[in-house]
């Protein structure tokens, strides 16, 4: 679909060991770096076995070049460091166009409170991304 957002997640493969602290860093900036090129990113947020992004693909850059750039890059890194064999990602990943205003907001906020959701005695994470998020911290 033309001029959509996209609410994306795709999780670590059956088998895979979680994502380390490095490792996650390797993914959050293989999704930031075409921000503002190829894509919007709105915001995003890698945990140790997937990963969510609000992501507005620009121009005729389709979703899945979008997915599968990401997946690609990802996988040949993490999986040469570890010296293990692929996938290092589920095939699948899940999308989900965002229809409203409202849809947007419950995705940004769930995209921010995930870690601290899952391990609530955090008060910081260090993958999450919103550049448009006034303060660094906790929502």
């Amino acid at each position: 679909m033309d001029d959509a957002t996209y609410f994306v997640t795709w999780r670590v493969a059956r088998g895979q060991e979680p994502l380390s602290s490095d490792e996650r860093t390797i993914v959050l900036d293989a999704m930031r770096f075409f921000h503002d090129k190829r894509y919007d990113l709105i915001a995003c947020v890698v945990m140790d076995d997937h990963a969510h992004a609000l992501v507005h693909p620009r121009e005729s850059i389709r979703l899945e070049k979008i997915m599968h750039s990401w997946k690609s890059f990802t996988s040949n890194i993490i999986l040469k460091a570890r010296k293990t064999k692929p996938p290092l990602w589920q095939d699948e990943s899940f999308d989900r166009i965002i229809r409203d205003a409202r849809e947007f907001d419950v995705k940004l906020d769930y995209i921010w409170n995930n870690p601290f959701k899952r391990w609530p005695e955090l008060d910081e994470y260090p993958w999450v991304w919103w550049p448009d998020k006034e303060t660094d911290g906790r929502a």
